[in-house]
C-alpha cells in the first residue's frame, strides 16, 4: 500500500468513525439545576433518564447545586453572567423573590402555550397551583415536589414506652404526655423538629387559622408585616421551650439537619416535611407512622389547613425558542398521571395534580401504606385567608432571622416573648427593604 494511499485510507477511516460517533439526530440539552440528595437525588435522576429514554429530541440534565438557598443564589448569579440553567427547582420560600425578578423567568403557562403543549391549571391540586399563580391567574412555576409538614414517629419506641403505636399523639398536650413516657423509658430524645420555622410558625400559623404576616400573609401585597407576636403563637413557643427546659424537645440545627436523627432512630419524633417520607422508608430500621401535626384543641378554628413546602420548577429567562419546547415537554411528561402518581408513592412529596391522587387512591397504595395520605389530607381541606400560605419578600432572611432568635429560647439564653418581639422587629425590616426595592 503506498504511502499516499495509506493516508487517504486513514483520513476515510477517520471521518467515517467520526461519522458513527455522531448521535443519528443532535440533541438539545436541557440544563435542570436541583437540590435533592440521596434517596431524593436519585428520584430526580431517574425522572431525566425516564424522559430521555421516552424520546431523541431532548436530553435533561440534572445537576445537583447545594442546598435550595445555594441553588438560587447561583442561579441568579449565573443569569447575569448569561449562563443560566433552562430550569431552577426553588423553594416555596423564594417564590415573591422569583416573582419580582421581571426578566430573569419566564412563566410557565407561557412555556406551554408556545409549544403547543395542553396545560391546565386546573388538573393541578388546588392549594398546589394557588401558590404559584400570579394574580392574574397565570401560573408562573411549575408545581413539582409540593410538600407539607406532617407528624412522624417511632412505632417501635412508643410500644418499649408503653404508649400504643397505633394512636399517635394529635394534640400538643398529648405530645408532651408522650415525650414523658419516652423519657422515663431512657429515651434521650423524645422530639425534635427540622425547619423550625416552616413547622412552628408558618404551619403552625395556618393550622390554627392565625395569620404569620398581615396582608393575608403577603398574599395581599407587599405592605405586609410580621404577626407572629399573638397570644397563641406566644403559648405555642414558651410551651417548646418549657419542653426544652426538660430534655423532651432537642434541637437537632437549622434546615433539615434534625430529619437524620429521627430516621438513625436517635429521635423517637419529629415534625418535619412529608418529603421525609422517602428516606425513612429506605433507611430507617424501624417501623414508623406518620400523622397530622398536632394543635392546640382550645384555639377556635384549630385545625384548619397546613401550608405548602417543598419547590417548583422556574424556567429561566433567555434561551432559544425551541429550549423552551424541550421544557415544555419534559413538564408534560412530568404531569403525566403515573409517573407524578410514582413520583407521590416513592418521595412522600404531594401528588401535584388531581389525577396522580386518584390514580395513588385507586391502586390501594394508601391502604397499604397508612399514613402516606395525611399530607394530602392536610392541604385539601378548605383554605382560609389567614391559611392559603405565606407569600413574602426576603423570606429566606426571614427563616434565618427566627432560627438566630428561637436558637436563645432553646439554650435558655432569651425568652419566648423576648425573641417573638425580635423576629417581628428584624423580620418587618427585611419586609420593608422588599416592599422599597420592588415598588
Amino acid at each position: 500500500m503506498s504511502l499516499h494511499f495509506r493516508a487517504k485510507f486513514h483520513a476515510v477511516a477517520l471521518a467515517l468513525g467520526a461519522a458513527c460517533a455522531l448521535p443519528a439526530h443532535a440533541q438539545t440539552e436541557i440544563q435542570w439545576w436541583h437540590s435533592m440528595s440521596g434517596a431524593l437525588g436519585e428520584w430526580v435522576n431517574d425522572l431525566a433518564k425516564e424522559f430521555n429514554e421516552s424520546q431523541q429530541e431532548y436530553r435533561v440534565t440534572p445537576t445537583y447545586k447545594g442546598q435550595y438557598g445555594e441553588s438560587m443564589t447561583a442561579a441568579i448569579a449565573a443569569f447575569r453572567s448569561g449562563n443560566a440553567p433552562h430550569i431552577l427547582q426553588v423553594f416555596e420560600v423564594g417564590t415573591a423573590t422569583m416573582m419580582a425578578s421581571k426578566g430573569a423567568i419566564k412563566p410557565v403557562a407561557e412555556v406551554m402555550k408556545e409549544a403547543g403543549l395542553a396545560f391546565d391549571p386546573k388538573a393541578y391540586v388546588p392549594a398546589v397551583a394557588g401558590y404559584y399563580t400570579a394574580p392574574n391567574g397565570q401560573m408562573l412555576s411549575f408545581p413539582f415536589n409540593s410538600s407539607t409538614t406532617v407528624f412522624f414517629y417511632n412505632k417501635d419506641a412508643f410500644k418499649a414506652a408503653g404508649l400504643d403505636a397505633d394512636k399517635p399523639p394529635k394534640t400538643w398536650p398529648e405530645v408532651k404526655e408522650a415525650a414523658q413516657k419516652l423519657k422515663a423509658a431512657g429515651h434521650k430524645c423524645p422530639l425534635t423538629t427540622s425547619w423550625v420555622s416552616w413547622t412552628q410558625l408558618e404551619s403552625f400559623s395556618a393550622w390554627h387559622n392565625v395569620l404569620f404576616a398581615t396582608e393575608n400573609n403577603g398574599f395581599g401585597g407587599t405592605g405586609a408585616r410580621m404577626a407572629v407576636d399573638s397570644p397563641v403563637h406566644l403559648r405555642h413557643i414558651e410551651n417548646l421551650a418549657g419542653m426544652a427546659k426538660d430534655g423532651l424537645l432537642i434541637y437537632k440545627g437549622r434546615g433539615n439537619l434534625a430529619d437524620a436523627t429521627f430516621v438513625s432512630g436517635e429521635c423517637a419524633m419529629t415534625t418535619g416535611s412529608s418529603g421525609l417520607y422517602a428516606n425513612v422508608k429506605r433507611n430507617a430500621k424501624f417501623a414508623s407512622g406518620i400523622s397530622t401535626l398536632p394543635y392546640y384543641p382550645d384555639v377556635q378554628g384549630a385545625p384548619q389547613n397546613t401550608v405548602i413546602g417543598g419547590a417548583s420548577l422556574w424556567v429561566m429567562g433567555g434561551k432559544k425558542a425551541d429550549e423552551y419546547k424541550g421544557v415544555g415537554k419534559f413538564f408534560a411528561f412530568l404531569a403525566q398521571p403515573e409517573v407524578a402518581a410514582r413520583s407521590h408513592q416513592r418521595t412522600g412529596y404531594l401528588p401535584v395534580t388531581i389525577a396522580a391522587y386518584e390514580l395513588t387512591e385507586k391502586s390501594g397504595f394508601y391502604k397499604e401504606n397508612p399514613g402516606t395520605d395525611v399530607a394530602v389530607q392536610q392541604m385539601i381541606r378548605q383554605t382560609t385567608d389567614k391559611s392559603r400560605g405565606i407569600r413574602l419578600g426576603n423570606f429566606v432572611q426571614i427563616r434565618t432571622i427566627v432560627d438566630e432568635e428561637l436558637e436563645g429560647v432553646w439554650s435558655g439564653k432569651q425568652s419566648p416573648k423576648q425573641a417573638l418581639d425580635a423576629v417581628v422587629k428584624r423580620g418587618n425590616e427585611q419586609l420593608e427593604r422588599f416592599q422599597k426595592a420592588h415598588k
